[in-house]
């Protein structure tokens, strides 16, 4: 362990150091980081190398059953699908894809058929016994019968014909890239990894894909609406200091604003939380950088990495960002969850979301990462095209490193953002970065890459574009750093204090 914990602590002095002023960004009352910062992360670096001991240990101990092979992640995934880009929009041509789950412990000894009529509502039982005698959903590989009982580590498969949603087509910049570590900055709209009706439009799949980049390791991870800096480790990971900035509603209060309410997660399968004495302990401190009579500009930098952390305390203070599709909405009362004032059940507050929200772009369903295709919308009055659905903002729980440092000052050691086709390594060697792929003009709409499946409703239906506010929330990771290494992007158009909501 003391040979693991040396090699993790001597990736942290990897980068070289090159100073910038932190005060051209905020001034300087933005001092990050203090003077222990480097006592406190190697401490938490040995204290996570302990608990990856013992899960390793007590992995080893288990009494391992043998399971049907299920499909990995491999290089043929990447090959399943290709991009084409149009009307601001990265597109991708819909493909046949295998859903894959274990049986859970509530189906065993019930029938196939009415497993999949009660958990999976995205298609009609009808439609299941279809795929059932076709022999498209399958167990352990076999084509079965409708009534077939389930057993333990039953390997369940349904061949399904995928549509995925559009995402942004701006291009992910690279900030920094080494042997140890990735530092990219993250366009809004993209979920970090796949979830519910996002495969190969997500970060990990364009990296693969276009940059050549597989294999990371997650840090962290940003809302799929959220833009800015994005960590992946090459080897091992990193503690860390964040500073997130947003626009809020409202005048946010001056000085320092510390929130330190408990959050607890309603639901996983929508992916909502709440301000709650049951939740788990958490710290966000607060500064406003500036007000434009209407909105503020908000630097946020958060001690844990609870799933919405930021935009959870920012509710509950009585100031949401301005455009979070789920936080600043009235479902959470009057008020919008102001001082955790909800005024209703848990069970009665998602029940409302799912009819409120059903085709809003963060909301998911139970099943999303396995067999879902998500029902399309009834037809709108026009008679126009129908609604393009969403599903999950990376509900797979969306949980990040927790940095534990209560006090902040600066360092001047920052990297500033290399544009990619520029990506220098610090000792002056070039960097192979994105192949050609990436070229807009090239990857327009081609329809001898269209696949067809007469059984699938979405190819019968013409889907609307997502606007460009779909794809966007105001929230921005600007700024993350360590003892010796730091990297921050630029600002937002948003974030400029004179911004206002019409120069959108």
């Amino acid at each position: 362990m003391e040979n693991s914990k040396r090699k993790i602590v001597s990736s942290l002095s990897i980068a070289k150091k090159q100073k910038t002023d932190d005060a051209n960004i905020f001034g300087s009352d933005s001092d990050f980081i203090n003077q222990n910062t480097e006592e406190e992360l190697r401490q938490k670096i040995e204290n996570t190398s302990k608990a990856d001991t013992k899960r390793t240990s007590k992995k080893n101990r288990e009494n391992k059953t043998v399971k049907p092979r299920r499909p990995g992640f491999s290089d043929e995934c990447y090959n399943e699908t290709s991009y084409y880009f149009e009307n601001g929009l990265r597109k991708v041509y819909p493909y046949f894809f295998t859903f894959t789950t274990y049986t859970k412990g509530r189906w065993v000894g019930e029938k196939l058929l009415d497993v999949f009529s009660r958990e999976f509502r995205a298609h009609s039982s009808a439609e299941y016994e279809r795929c059932i005698k076709t022999g498209t959903l399958t167990v352990n590989h076999e084509k079965v019968e409708t009534d077939h009982i389930l057993k333990h580590n039953d390997l369940l498969s349904n061949v399904v014909h995928r549509h995925e949603v559009p995402v942004s087509a701006e291009a992910i910049t690279i900030v920094y890239k080494d042997d140890d570590i990735l530092v990219i900055n993250k366009p809004p709209s993209i979920p970090v990894h796949p979830c519910g009706r996002y495969r190969h439009n997500t970060i990990v799949f364009i990296l693969a894909k276009e940059y050549n980049l597989k294999g990371l390791r997650t840090i962290h991870r940003l809302d799929r609406l959220t833009s800015g800096l994005l960590l992946f480790g090459r080897t091992q990971q990193r503690a860390m200091l964040k500073e997130y900035v947003c626009r809020v509603e409202g005048e946010f209060p001056d000085g320092e604003i510390i929130c330190e309410e408990p959050i607890e997660v309603v639901s996983y399968k929508i992916g909502v939380c709440k301000v709650s004495p049951k939740g788990k302990n958490c710290s966000t401190i607060f500064q406003k950088l500036g007000f434009n009579g209407k909105t503020s500009v908000v630097s946020c930098k958060p001690h844990t990495g609870r799933m919405h952390q930021i935009r959870v305390h920012l509710q509950y203070l009585g100031f949401p960002i301005i455009n979070d599709p789920l936080y600043n909405h009235s479902v959470f009362g009057p008020e919008k969850g102001k001082g955790g004032n909800i005024g209703k059940s848990d069970e009665d507050l998602i029940k409302e979301l799912m009819i409120v929200h059903n085709a809003e772009s963060w909301l998911g369903t139970e099943g999303d990462s396995e067999f879902n295709v998500l029902k399309p919308l009834t037809e709108e009055k026009s008679n126009e095209t129908k609604l393009s659905q969403e599903k999950t903002e990376d509900s797979d729980k969306n949980k990040e490193s927790e940095a534990n440092n209560e006090n902040n000052s600066k360092s001047d050691h920052t990297k500033e953002i290399i544009p990619s086709e520029e990506l220098v390594k610090q000792d002056g060697d070039t960097i192979e970065t994105a192949n050609e792929s990436h070229n807009i003009s090239e990857m327009s709409f081609n329809a001898d890459k269209l696949t067809r499946d007469d059984n699938c409703y979405e190819c019968k239906v013409q889907f609307r574009d997502p606007k460009p506010s779909d794809l966007v929330m105001y929230l921005h990771a600007l700024k993350y750093q360590g003892p010796d290494w730091s990297y921050q992007t630029e600002l937002p158009d948003w974030a400029r204090v004179d911004w206002r909501e019409e120069s959108r």
